[in-house]
C-alpha cells in the first residue's frame, strides 16, 4: 500500500535526530567556530522558527476538521522535528568543552585543532584540520577528533612516521606540517 493512504497518528513520536555518537566516557570538545555554529542553530530555531510554527498551527487548528488540514498535519510533523534538534543541539551544547586552537602552547605536536599536512607512501599530500564530531566536513577537510585518520595523527610530531589501519591494511602517514589556526 502507498504511504499516501495511510493516515498517520498524530501523537506519533518521529525517531530521536541521528548524529554521531561520542565514545562513552570522553568529552564532547569542540572549536569556538563550531560552538558558535551549533548556537546560532539553536538559537534560529528556538527563537524564530518554532514561534512562526506555533503560530501557523494554532491558526490552521482553528479552521476546523484537522483530519484534512496540511497546514495542520505538515506543520504538527515539522514541529517534531525542530523538537528533536532543539533537544539534540540543547544537550550537545551543554556537553560541548570549547577549545581554541590558538591558544595551544604545545604548537609542535598535533592536538585537537591542529591543521595537519601529511603525505602517505604514494606521497600524495593532505591537509586537514582536526575537529569535533559536530562540525566535522570530510570534504572540506575538517575531521572529527574521533576519526582513524585524527587517532593516528595525535600527538606527532613535524617529520614523524605514524601508522594508519586502513581496510587495504597498514599504511604509513609522514607528518608534514602542523599548524593551529
Amino acid at each position: 500500500m502507498s504511504k499516501a493512504f495511510t493516515k498517520e497518528r498524530e501523537d506519533q513520536e518521529e525517531e530521536e535526530f541521528d548524529a554521531p555518537q561520542l565514545p562513552l566516557g570522553t568529552k564532547n570538545y569542540i572549536t569556538p567556530q563550531g560552538y558558535a555554529r551549533l548556537r546560532a542553530e539553536f538559537d534560529e530555531l528556538f527563537r524564530v522558527e518554532r514561534p512562526k510554527l506555533v503560530e501557523t498551527i494554532t491558526w490552521a487548528a482553528s479552521n476546523g476538521d484537522r483530519s484534512e488540514n496540511g497546514d495542520y498535519i505538515y506543520g504538527k510533523r515539522r514541529l517534531r522535528q525542530i523538537d528533536s534538534r532543539i533537544r539534540f543541539l540543547s544537550k550537545r551544547l551543554e556537553a560541548a568543552e570549547v577549545v581554541d586552537p590558538a591558544r595551544q602552547e604545545n604548537a609542535e605536536q598535533v592536538f585537537f585543532g591542529a591543521t595537519v599536512t601529511y603525505a602517505p607512501a604514494s606521497g600524495m599530500e593532505n591537509t586537514v584540520q582536526i575537529v569535533g564530531v559536530d562540525e566535522a566536513e570530510p570534504l572540506k577537510g575538517k575531521i572529527s577528533w574521533i576519526s582513524p585518520v585524527a587517532r593516528a595523527l595525535l600527538k606527532a610530531r613535524e617529520g614523524d612516521l605514524v601508522h594508519l589501519m586502513t581496510p587495504a591494511g597498514r599504511e604509513e602517514l609522514e607528518i608534514i606540517r602542523i599548524a593551529y589556526r
